[in-house]
């Protein structure tokens, strides 16, 4: 089986359209008009420069619905990531997710530098920049093998803010 990547992923919320709303408004999806006729309930979105027919779905299951204790009490996913292109987006987008109170996390994991945000249900994703491969040195390989405290700016200054990320995993040609 030749996996390559996760075309969409499909949530299960309690209010739909608060959910579209912060997947539009911090984070750039789109909605994409495709819900079946007569199906309530339901919204599809599209990340800013995919090429996927659509990369969220959306499920409401209302507001008297809990939230997931997958792993605090259950299994279950733990988040989803999403890659930006340049260091410049992750930090316009740890700015959007901060004003919008989302921003949980952020972490220096050597070939990658994450954000960490929470939906409005508290369902967690990242967003994530990978080192290009032709960048690639021993001390991001080796920062692989540890969670380190992320340093925007100084991941700027050693790579550049426009220096368009790896895709996919960063393996040395």
């Amino acid at each position: 089986m030749g996996i390559h990547r996760l075309n969409h992923a499909v949530l299960y919320v309690s209010d739909l359209e608060r959910s579209v709303a912060f997947y539009r408004d911090v984070l750039g999806f789109r909605r994409v008009p495709m819900t079946p006729d007569g199906f309530r309930g339901a919204a599809f979105l599209q990340a800013p420069g995919s090429t996927n027919d659509h990369d969220l779905g959306l499920f409401e299951v209302g507001a008297g619905a809990g939230r997931s204790p997958a792993g605090r009490s259950t299994v279950g996913l733990y988040h989803l990531a999403w890659e930006l292109d340049t260091l410049d987006e992750l930090g316009a987008t740890a700015e959007r997710l901060a004003a919008a109170g989302a921003l949980v996390g952020a972490s220096d994991h050597g070939t990658t530098k994450s954000l960490y945000g929470q939906d409005p249900d508290g369902l967690e994703f990242e967003i994530v920049w990978i080192v290009p491969a032709d960048l690639l040195d021993d001390a991001a390989l080796a920062g692989r093998k540890r969670i380190g405290r992320l340093d925007l700016d100084a991941e700027k200054r050693r790579y550049g803010g426009q220096t368009r990320g790896g895709v996919g995993i960063s393996v040395p040609a």
